[in-house]
Order: structure tokens, then C-alpha cells, then sequence
């Protein structure tokens, strides 16, 4: 099959990884359960799969670029070894307000703006009305119904859900939603 121009797009911190105070250490990041078979069923579905995330944490001075660098880099690799490749990760290290020095100020890739999708897009040739994002927080799907992206996916609290809506409790429920609503072309 040939690669499809389509993506999923999906936040990191609260889909990729449990959300906890600015995770930059491997020993601090847990994978989501179910985050290996969303990634893998939308391989299956020909989809992209970009990663797009805020990092406030470089921002407000908690950690240096170099430690987000290298928990990607080991996060990648974990995803490789199960045969699931991602194509490409953005983040936003810039905060308007809490940000110390460098980087405080306001950024157009910062969610809920739409800037680290729009490049995916520009980058990567791809088609956003086709495309799916996956986010936890409103910012989330703020920025993908901004730039376009066909359908915003939210990953609320168990409870909370609201599939009418597109929100789901859990990210197997997403991959079952991706399954039979995946947009095809």
C-alpha cells in the first residue's frame, strides 16, 4: 500500500504517556494503555502518524531541550520496536506568560494554535479534512478543528466520555471508533 496522506495526529503528554508534572525522565514516562494498538490500527488504516505537543516544561525552565530530545528519541524507539513508525514529532517549547527568557512568548505552534499541524502539513503533503486527531485537553482539539483536521478525537475522563461528541475513555475505544469510521481515500 502506498504511504497514505492522510494522519493521525496525537498529542503526547495524556495519549501518548500518562499526563504527570512535566514528564522529560524515562523513568517517569508510562505509556497510555492502548496507545501501541491505536498507532498500530491506524498503520493498518494507512494512516500517518504524527505527534504534536506543547512543552511547557522547557518553557518554565523545569528541563533543557536536550532531555525532551532524548525521552523522544527513547519513546520512538519503543514505538520501532513494536514495528510502528512515527513519521514525525513537533512540540512547542514557548509559553506566553509562564515562560522565563527565551522562551516566553507567544507562538503560533503553541496549541490551541494550529502552527504544529499545519507544518505536519506542509512537510508531509498531507490531507488535514482527512486526517484525525487525537488530543485530552480542549487546546487539543482547538488546534486540529483550526488547521482543518477532519475529525477531533478527545480522550476524557472515564465518566466523562461522550461518544456523540467524539470522546472516548479509553484509547481502545478510539482504535475500535478509528476502525469503522476511518475517512478512506
Amino acid at each position: 500500500m502506498a504511504p497514505s496522506k492522510r494522519a493521525l495526529f496525537l498529542d503526547r503528554d495524556g495519549v501518548i504517556n500518562l499526563e504527570k508534572n512535566y514528564v522529560h525522565r524515562i523513568e517517569d514516562f508510562e505509556f497510555v494503555d492502548g496507545i501501541f494498538e491505536l498507532c498500530g490500527c491506524a498503520r493498518d488504516l494507512g494512516l500517518r502518524l504524527v505527534v504534536v505537543t506543547n512543552q511547557a516544561g522547557i518553557a518554565r525552565g523545569y528541563y533543557p531541550v536536550s532531555d525532551y530530545e532524548r525521552l523522544t528519541a527513547w519513546m520512538l524507539e519503543r514505538f520501532a520496536e513494536r514495528g510502528i513508525a512515527i513519521d514525525r514529532v513537533y512540540y512547542c517549547p514557548f509559553h506566553p506568560t509562564a515562560g522565563i527568557g527565551e522562551w516566553r512568548r507567544e507562538s503560533f505552534d503553541r496549541k490551541p494554535n494550529p502552527g504544529m499541524i499545519l507544518r505536519a502539513r506542509d512537510d508531509l503533503g498531507l490531507d488535514l479534512p482527512g486526517s484525525v486527531l487525537v488530543g485530552d485537553k480542549d487546546s487539543d482539539i482547538a488546534a486540529g478543528r483550526s488547521a482543518g483536521v477532519g475529525r477531533n478525537v478527545k480522550l476524557a475522563a472515564a465518566g466523562n466520555a461522550a461518544p456523540e461528541r467524539l470522546e472516548f475513555s479509553t484509547l481502545a475505544e478510539i482504535a475500535a471508533w478509528l476502525g469503522r469510521a476511518a475517512p478512506t481515500g
